[in-house]
């Protein structure tokens, strides 16, 4: 039986990235976990939401073993300066980027099937004078390739056209090549990921009611239909343009494996309604398999020992799903 190898990088360290490591440290899995992240942190945060954890450092020369509950790999990579849970310090933001890329050229590496990333906060980066975006950008212009976020949970999946844009933007930044792209990439790795034979995707309208016929919007005549058509004719099992206010419906849905909102407050909502805290970020169109929780720091639970684990197990478990191959 082959046991996988999963890096996981532990956050911003102020925030509840090292309580959730710790929480799943408690539990056994089927894969080894490796934390990557500061052993010192992880002791101490441990100490203060009274959970038992044995530290090891990682050996990357060991084949993978799962470990007891317990007991947690580490990776160790050390803060900049010591952290009090709940306070930002951007003089840690350097730590917070390096263990998201030594995870990411670990895995390009081979030594690591996947990587799943615990928050970080982007002001505090941006405020320690470092541009960041985010992880998926961040993580892509390591690896190559052209990310394409998606979310998902039980029943669904959401693909994001844009990503992190101001609303003004969206309309100049989707245009035939990034539509194409977007959905070649989604249906690859649909294919590749997740053993989907033919998958269908739906596809979003941008304007109200889809543009009704070129009254509200001509994106969808003059871009989006277009490129569908296009697509259809080589292969790809697509639908759409169709109304972003009826295509989370169950009509639609029990016919989809994926749908591609035009941006990010189209589809997100709907998918963290019906999943938030069991949901997973998923970046297609990269060279290796990233997975991410679906929240953000939460600062104010951090060291309280109320952080929920939920969306982080089930990032783990679709990584540890997208590495074995099998349909999901």
């Amino acid at each position: 039986m082959t046991i996988h190898r999963i890096a996981l990088t532990a956050g911003e360290p102020a925030g509840i990235g090292p309580d959730l490591c710790i929480q799943l440290a408690q539990q056994e899995h089927d894969c080894e976990i490796v934390v990557f992240g500061d052993p010192d942190l992880i002791s101490q945060r441990a100490a203060q939401i009274n959970l038992p954890i044995t530290l090891k450092d990682f050996g990357s020369t060991a084949p993978a073993t799962p470990r007891r509950p317990g007991n947690l790999s580490v990776f160790p990579i050390a803060l900049a300066e010591p952290c009090q849970a709940g306070r930002l310090n951007p003089s840690n933001s350097r730590y917070v980027l390096q263990t998201i890329e030594q995870a990411t050229r670990e895995c390009l590496q081979g030594r690591f099937d996947a990587i799943v990333t615990a928050p970080v906060h982007k002001a505090v980066i941006n405020e320690a004078g470092i541009p960041f975006s985010g992880h998926t950008e961040f993580i892509a212009a390591i690896t190559g390739g052209h990310p394409v976020m998606m979310l998902a949970t039980p029943g669904l999946r959401v693909a994001l056209a844009t990503t992190h844009l101001p609303l003004a933007a969206v309309s100049k930044a989707i245009d035939a090549d990034l539509l194409t792209q977007v959905i070649t990439i989604m249906d690859t790795d649909l294919r590749r990921r997740f053993a989907i034979a033919s998958p269908r995707i739906l596809i979003c309208g941008l304007n109200p009611h889809a543009g009704e016929n070129g009254h509200l919007g001509r994106e969808e005549i003059e871009i989006i239909e277009p490129v569908i058509s296009q697509l259809r004719s080589q292969g790809l099992n697509l639908s759409g343009p169709l109304p972003a206010d009826t295509i989370f419906t169950p009509k639609y849905l029990q016919q989809a494996d994926a749908i591609l909102a035009m941006y990010h407050d189209q589809g997100l909502p709907v998918l963290k309604h019906i999943g938030f805290g069991q949901a997973v970020n998923i970046t297609l169109g990269l060279p290796i398999i990233r997975t991410s929780v679906d929240h953000g720091t939460a600062l104010e639970l951090a060291a309280t020992g109320k952080a929920e684990a939920g969306s982080l197990h089930y990032a783990i478990a679709t990584a540890l799903t997208m590495a074995t191959g099998k349909r999901h």
